[in-house]
């Protein structure tokens, strides 16, 4: 999601993929207040009004060379297209198991396309 717009009462974001890509979402402040047990040690109620929202950011694989980072998500539903790109992405995580791939729905192989540029396993004869 990314965020279009927000007031004291309303988040308005937009969905960035899925079945509802492109769609509105409105979220609204949600009231979180103490169960008995614990309101009783108060002498006020208290009472908490936030948006029920997690901040994420995304970084393009270019962007993210050279950086570590705790959790990474890669989506592969469309190939990388250059070559050491699929290299970058999957190393920037600091554990194996802090990475998730998003793959097309339909694949069964959980294969994607890793590009490499053959040309430069070649000798050029030209030189001579």
């Amino acid at each position: 999601m990314t965020l279009i717009r927000a007031s004291p009462r309303v988040l308005e974001a937009r969905i960035l993929g899925g079945d509802h890509d492109g769609e509105t979402a409105f979220i609204p402040r949600i009231s979180l207040t103490p169960s008995t047990g614990v309101a009783a040690d108060f002498a006020f109620q208290l009472r908490r009004r936030q948006f029920p929202v997690r901040l994420a950011f995304a970084v393009s694989i270019n962007k993210a060379q050279g950086q570590s980072v705790r959790h990474v998500g890669i989506d592969l539903r469309v190939p990388v297209f250059t070559h050491g790109q699929l290299y970058v992405a999957l190393s920037r995580a600091t554990s194996r198991d802090r990475v998730l791939v998003l793959l097309p729905p339909d694949s069964v192989t959980c294969r994607t396309l890793n590009i490499v540029y053959s040309e430069i396993f070649t000798r050029s004869n030209s030189s001579s």
